[in-house]
């Protein structure tokens, strides 16, 4: 048997925790990547894993990207990530999520979760029945952070698509820029909206064919099936469904000039993302573009934590940073040859001191 802290995604980790109990049926992976700039914060993942060791790496992963993108996205938070590994009928129980809020609450406050892909808002709030250490918490009234984190995630990516085709085409307006959307739940549905009403021309897919369907009646816009969305030609593919899509096949596949999208670690090894850049494509950093979600969720944890109203307001201006970021990054891969994967790399492991 392979040690997990042997593999290359183990990336010096401070703690890898493995959560048993029997009794309601939970198995799930905690792990801390960092927490040089603060609690390691990041959601927990709900999924069934056909084989435990791309459990393991799937929350390795996440969790170092989390140290990133908080980092980058200037948080007082350091990197964390949880997976439950569900059964293959995704059973979840209320008994469950108990035995998980109390793992998460013997580590006193290292790391701090909310919800994530297969993870609700009511599931978080169960867990905050046994730990204060969560956030992405349902909100009343409008003007309040916190809630869903997928519409300012998709707010984000889709600033950060309009930043890219003002570097790649320098073009000012979406109007009639071509966007393939790969994944159309809340995060893509929230980009395909926002796209649409600059007047972006879309086509989307998702494993769920009928959800993009009636999304792109809604929107007017074009379909393509799961497995033909990456060969579309288009001006900008956004992924925004689950990672590791962009392999030596995927990267052949892609007919685009921009890679734009919410999805976490997008890349499959280091080097595919030099790999896109040889191909003349530019790439935004996923963990700086896909950043709003976490800004959201995090202001709602520290403010709730000193007692403070925090206005959503705060949010949005936090979220309107990200395009600077990555013409920061952009800017610094066209001056040095790096590829701006690797430029965002460096800098944020500067920031986490490694």
């Amino acid at each position: 048997m392979t040690a997990f802290w042997t593999e290359a995604d183990y990336d010096d980790h401070e703690l890898v925790e493995v959560v048993r109990d029997p009794k309601s049926g939970l198995t799930a992976i905690i792990a801390l990547h960092s927490t040089h700039l603060g609690p390691g914060a990041g959601g927990t993942r709900f999924w069934h894993y056909a084989n435990p060791e791309d459990a393991m790496r799937d929350a390795l992963r996440l969790s170092r990207g989390m140290s990133y993108k908080n980092a980058m996205a200037g948080l007082p938070m350091g990197g964390g990530k949880a997976v439950i590994l569900a059964d293959a009928d995704k059973t979840k129980t209320p008994e469950m999520l108990a035995a998980f809020a109390d793992a998460v609450d013997a580590l006193g406050g290292k790391y701090v979760t909310a919800e994530d892909v297969g993870i609700s808002e009511a599931d978080m709030a169960a867990v905050a029945q046994r730990t204060q250490h969560v956030s992405g918490l349902p909100v009343e009234g409008e003007d309040a952070a916190g809630g869903d984190p997928g519409p300012f995630t998709a707010l984000g990516i889709f600033l950060g698509i309009k930043a890219a085709v003002k570097h790649k085409m320098g073009k000012d307006s979406m109007e009639g820029v071509h966007v393939a959307i790969q994944g159309t739940g809340s995060v893509g549905g929230g980009v395909a909206r926002l796209l649409a009403r600059e007047g972006a021309r879309l086509t989307l897919s998702d494993i769920h064919m009928d959800r993009a369907e009636a999304l792109a009646t809604e929107l007017g816009a074009d379909t393509a099936a799961p497995d033909a969305i990456m060969s579309v030609a288009c001006d900008v593919f956004s992924p925004n469904a689950l990672g590791a899509i962009l392999d030596d096949e995927g990267i052949a596949r892609l007919d685009c000039q921009m890679v734009a999208g919410g999805a976490n670690n997008q890349l499959k090894r280091p080097e595919h993302g030099p790999m896109l850049a040889k191909r003349g494509i530019l790439y935004a950093p996923d963990y700086v573009i896909n950043a709003g979600g976490i800004i959201s969720v995090t202001l709602e944890y520290l403010c709730r934590n000193d007692k403070a109203p925090c206005d959503i307001n705060e949010v949005r201006k936090r979220i309107a940073l990200i395009p600077g970021r990555l013409e920061q990054i952009w800017q610094e891969s066209d001056a040095t040859g790096q590829s701006p994967d690797q430029v965002a790399d460096r800098m944020a492991q500067e920031l986490i001191g490694r």
